[in-house]
């Protein structure tokens, strides 16, 4: 079973919420789960910004969409109860409640209209019409940042070997190994000795040090390749390398470089291409927006 949606989750929340007792957010939480028969994996889902579990937030939204149609009502902070227009509802016996149905209260048509929600969704699909306002945006900024990381590869792809090389000694020195930037541009393209293409620091203290293999490829990299690397790194009697490719790995050579003593990273053109955007190398931001919540401890009586 897959993680229902909010829509699916607003019935079985009105009927949680239907012994007319208060109840916390988390506790309707625990029943849906339990209800849906949820697992372990499907409950630690996370939204793409990995700041909240996706199960969480769509019966957060459902208790939301309740509320703005009048059927729960807030008692107190985080905490809620049926009214007394959900408890007559209850008593339809209806089979399902979703948005739409919900478009008969006047108060949840004032709170459409305030979201400057599309009233024509005839171009809009199913799994659109689903998703929590968090979802959407989320889904929204993946898909940009998708796009983003394939331009960013094919201009890596058609740039010359020096930018790739400069690219990777950023990055490399961003995410906090290689101490200043001018060391980490001495250590990076010198070696060029037994399949190592560079050595690097792996603290700025130097305690240890870490081999790099970096090839600007177009073809899937495959075992054979991550065998001469390993060697490579036998030879220097090292225990730990980086293999950075702007193409991709086969299933052969990841299973080999999980198997083997040596710690190999393999860092294929999709990773790199995201590792860059997070460390803002080769791009610029264009516009950032601010997501905000109601502080309810300002509110609350001190």
């Amino acid at each position: 079973m897959s993680i229902p949606d909010y829509q699916s989750l607003m019935l079985p929340l009105l009927r949680f919420a239907g012994d007319r007792n208060e109840h916390s957010l988390r506790e309707a939480i625990e029943s849906l789960s339990e209800e849906f028969k949820l697992s372990d994996e499907q409950r630690r889902v996370l939204l793409p910004s990995g700041r909240q579990e996706v199960f969480d937030n769509r019966v957060g939204w459902a208790r939301t969409y309740l509320k703005k149609a009048g059927l729960l009502s807030t008692t107190r902070r985080g905490f809620f109860e049926i009214s007394q227009r959900g408890t007559d509802l209850l008593r339809q016996e209806r089979s399902n409640i979703d948005v739409k149905f919900l478009e008969q209260f006047e108060e949840f048509r004032r709170f459409k209209a305030s979201r400057k929600e599309r009233t024509d969704e005839s171009g809009v699909s199913e799994e659109e019409k689903t998703r929590t306002p968090e979802e959407a945006l989320e889904g929204a900024y993946q898909n940009l940042r998708s796009d983003l990381a394939e331009d960013l590869l094919a201009r890596i792809k058609q740039s010359p070997p020096s930018l790739f090389e400069r690219l990777v000694v950023e990055l490399l020195v961003k995410m906090g190994y290689g101490g200043s930037r001018k060391d980490a541009g001495k250590a990076i393209g010198r070696s060029r000795d037994e399949g190592i293409d560079g050595i690097i620091k792996e603290d700025r203290l130097g305690l240890d040090i870490i081999y790099i293999q970096a090839k600007r490829w177009e073809n899937t990299v495959g075992r054979p390749e991550i065998q001469k690397f390993a060697g490579a790194l036998q030879g220097q009697r090292a225990r730990k390398g980086i293999f950075i490719t702007t193409s991709s790995f086969s299933s052969d050579a990841n299973e080999y470089a999980a198997r083997i003593d040596s710690k190999i990273v393999l860092i294929d053109g999709e990773q790199l291409a995201q590792m860059l955007i997070d460390h803002n190398i080769g791009v610029s931001p264009i516009a950032n927006y601010e997501i905000k919540r109601v502080d309810s401890d300002y509110f609350t009586e001190q």
